[in-house]
C-alpha cells in the first residue's frame, strides 16, 4: 500500500452532513484532492439494507471517477458486495485474522489508540493503523479518551514502519503537528462534512498536507 494514500483521508456517511447532501459533499472533497475515502454509515438515522448498498455503489462510482480508494467501515458484507478497495475495523469489530482471510489482497485498516491495543493486535496483517482520537471528537458517540499528540508519538515509536493516519478532532491547523508526531496523514470527518464549503475546507487540508510533505 502506498502510504501517500493516507495523506488526506476523509471519513463520512449521511448522518455526518449537516450543511448539504452527502454525495455533493463527497464529490467536492474528491474534486479538492482527498487521497482516500472511508464510507462510514453509522447512527440512528443511518441507511441500512438495500438503501445503504445503493448509496455505496454511488459512492464507489464517484471514487472510481476520481481514482481515490474506497474503504468500507466495519461492514464485511457491503465491502464484498461492491468489491471495495478495503475495509476499516475497530477494536470491537470482526477480527483482523478473519478479515484477512476474506480479503487477502484488499487494504485492511485497524483503529489503534493505545499501547495495549497495539500489542494485542495482529499488526502484521493490517496495511495501516488509524490512531486516535488525538483530540476529543463529536463525530463518534463511543469514542475513546483523547491520546493527544504525545500519544500519537508513542504509537509511532512502537512501530516506525506501519503506515499511520491520525484521527480525532483534527483540522487543517493540526497538519504540521500530526506529521511531526510521525503520522503519514490526517483523517477527518466534521472538518469537511460540516464545513460551510466542503471544497474549500478540503483544499485547505490538502494544501496544508502538501506543504508538510515537500
Amino acid at each position: 500500500m502506498n502510504r501517500k494514500m493516507l495523506q488526506v483521508y476523509f471519513i463520512c456517511g449521511t448522518t455526518d452532513c449537516s450543511k448539504g447532501n452527502f454525495l455533493d459533499v463527497l464529490e467536492k472533497a474528491l474534486q479538492a484532492g482527498i487521497t482516500c475515502f472511508q464510507f462510514r454509515e453509522k447512527g440512528e438515522q443511518a441507511l441500512i439494507g438495500s438503501e445503504k448498498l445503493s448509496l455505496a455503489k454511488q459512492v464507489q462510482h464517484l471514487c472510481h471517477r476520481y481514482q481515490v480508494p474506497l474503504i468500507i467501515n466495519d461492514d464485511i458484507e457491503l465491502a464484498r458486495a461492491i468489491d471495495a478497495d478495503g475495509i476499516h475495523l475497530g477494536q470491537e469489530d470482526l477480527s483482523v485474522v478473519e478479515a484477512r482471510q476474506l480479503f487477502p489482497e484488499k487494504i485492511i485498516g485497524l483503529s489503534v489508540g493505545t499501547e495495549e491495543e497495539y500489542l494485542n493486535s495482529p499488526i502484521e496483517l493490517v496495511d495501516y493503523i488509524g490512531s486516535g482520537p488525538v483530540f476529543p471528537t463529536l463525530s463518534k458517540d463511543d469514542a475513546s479518551p483523547a491520546i493527544g499528540m504525545d500519544g500519537l508519538k508513542h504509537l509511532r515509536k512502537l512501530n516506525s514502519d506501519i503506515p499511520m493516519v491520525a484521527i480525532g478532532g483534527l483540522s487543517a491547523k493540526d497538519c504540521k503537528n500530526v506529521f511531526q508526531a510521525g503520522a503519514d496523514g490526517i483523517a477527518v470527518i466534521s472538518a469537511i462534512s460540516r464545513a460551510e464549503d466542503a471544497y474549500k475546507a478540503t483544499k485547505i487540508l490538502v494544501d496544508g498536507i502538501q506543504a508538510m510533505s515537500v
